[in-house]
């Protein structure tokens, strides 16, 4: 009984320190966190190839995109928090490989509440050591978009609950490839 005992514990541990080594192991199950089925719309995994800039690369199944082809270190991903200029979804991309929640707006005209609003949630989430990003992204059909890997969410007004909800169950959701490798 007590070599069965050691024997699991012993397992146990390895397999922990290993997960430390290997961020890609499926150990979600150990931290009781499922990967989420939503809020947002799925969209079809475009995989995790790097590619250099200016190389060429499949178009994205989305806009902002959720999934593909990204610039690799150390050219993406970017800092968390606002981001005053556009981004290349190249360099969004691999911030949504490692769990980021990545929040977009596009205004005709100068929308500042917009901005205020959502950089009041982004300041909040990464003061609590989120990754999350706001940046413009001026080629969106709608106001405002929210992404994560293989998630994307769509409105054209502010709705604070909905972009919390969707900010909180993506951040970090194991539905990255690269969820829990550093902020």
């Amino acid at each position: 009984m007590r070599w069965g005992g050691t024997t699991a514990v012993g397992t146990i541990a390895f397999v922990f320190i290993l997960s430390l080594f290997i961020p890609n192991l499926p150990l979600d199950f150990l931290a009781g966190r499922d990967a989420p089925d939503g809020p947002g719309i799925r969209m079809e995994d475009q995989g995790q190839l790097h590619v250099d800039p200016g190389e060429d690369h499949p178009s994205y199944n989305s806009v902002p995109a959720t999934s593909g082809p990204h610039f690799a270190q150390p050219l993406a991903p970017a800092r968390w928090g606002v981001h005053p200029q556009p981004l290349a979804d190249e360099v969004l991309i691999h911030n949504l490989e490692h769990g980021y929640v990545n929040m977009h707006y596009s205004c005709a005209e100068p929308c500042p509440d917009l901005v205020s609003q959502l950089t009041v949630i982004v300041d909040d989430a990464v003061e609590r050591g989120g990754k999350v990003l706001l940046s413009p992204y001026p080629d969106m059909e709608t106001k405002i978009a929210l992404t994560a890997w293989t998630f994307i969410d769509t409105m054209e007004a502010f709705d604070e609950e909905r972009v919390r909800d969707f900010m909180v169950t993506h951040e970090s959701s194991p539905n990255a490839p690269e969820f829990n490798v550093g902020r």
